[in-house]
């Protein structure tokens, strides 16, 4: 905010995600980015973390880039999240001078260039707002850290503002309620079984005080106050030789069908956007997975653009900023 005659300082919001590979030829080096990162995964002393990712990416490309075949040849969360930060900015054009862009954990941008182009702009003070509604130190924690490395590399470090999580967001909670119970519509008055899906994580991490299981759990009462309609909450996209959050989505799909269930509607309630985990595991391992076993399987969707999504996004901009006192 200024006063009198003064220009406007123009405020940057950085909107971090984890990334994607956009097309199959990207998917070892995303993989070997993701190896890489040792506060989300240790892999031996730390000056092998990066040999050893680099054979595990080459390892795994092969299998991931039929994946990402299967849903198109590439993740569209890179364009998703460049639309989801250009919609936002659009909202935010009445509040003030805002210039949003996208920072990538594991793709490109990298916060590296993002801060760099900011600061060419004249930017000194910045919204870090990543897209993982629950905080995880291998989600929010992981970007934050890398934002923060990328800014004291910089010569004039700028001002950032974290916004660490948003679990209970009025606006976006209403967002995955009535995207809930639309879905809910499809089955026409029958019995349904709600599911609430999320990325895995190692136990360890909770055990250490990681919060993501307490944030869903947040997420999820908030969002049954409206919908009234419980649901389970599973964990997909886990691998590797470590224990797990139980139970997987598969083992609670094969619980549900031995309990008699039929109808199961499929809340991928740790994503805001499509990628590879909402568009392959789900759309077609986990629904296949429900027919073979006499269930039909719909999911609610993805917030993606979802208007009353960005709008979160902005009031959660405007709430830092006033919380700053900018």
């Amino acid at each position: 905010m200024t006063n009198g005659n003064e220009p406007e300082q123009t405020i940057g919001v950085i909107l971090l995600n984890m990334g994607g590979p956009e097309k199959l030829e990207d998917v070892e080096p995303f993989l070997f980015n993701l190896f890489s990162d040792r506060l989300i995964i240790r892999l031996g002393p730390a000056f092998l973390q990066k040999p050893i990712a680099r054979f595990i990416s080459r390892k795994r490309a092969p299998k991931s880039s039929k994946t990402y075949e299967l849903i198109g040849g590439g993740s569209p969360l890179g364009k998703t999240t460049a639309d989801q930060a250009a919609a936002l900015e659009k909202l935010l054009v009445p509040e003030g001078s805002y210039q949003v862009v996208v920072a990538m954990r594991y793709w490109h941008p990298r916060s590296e260039p993002t801060l760099e182009n900011l600061q060419l702009a004249g930017i000194s003070r910045i919204i870090a707002l990543p897209l993982y509604p629950h905080y995880s130190i291998a989600t929010n924690g992981s970007s934050l850290v890398d934002l923060r490395k990328a800014n004291s590399a910089t010569p004039s470090p700028c001002e950032i503002a974290e916004i660490k999580s948003w679990q209970t967001q009025p606006l976006y909670i209403e967002a995955l309620a009535k995207g809930i119970n639309q879905t809910l519509d499809v089955f026409d008055s029958r019995k349904v079984q709600v599911v609430y899906s999320a990325h895995s994580l190692p136990v360890k991490f909770i055990q250490e005080g990681d919060p993501y299981v307490e944030h869903l759990k947040e997420t999820i009462a908030a969002v049954e106050k409206i919908t009234n309609a419980p649901g389970k909450i599973c964990y997909q996209s886990r691998s590797g030789p470590v224990e797990w959050l139980t139970p997987s989505t598969p083992d609670k799909l094969e619980q549900l069908a031995r309990e008699g269930c039929k109808n199961v509607l499929m809340v991928p309630i740790s994503f805001v956007s499509d990628h590879v985990e909402t568009l392959y595991e789900v759309d077609m391992l986990y629904r296949e997975m429900a027919e073979k076993l006499g269930m039909r399987l719909e999911r609610a969707p993805s917030l993606n653009l979802n208007p009353k999504f960005i709008e979160a996004l902005k009031e959660l901009v405007l709430q830092k900023i006033t919380d700053q006192g900018w």
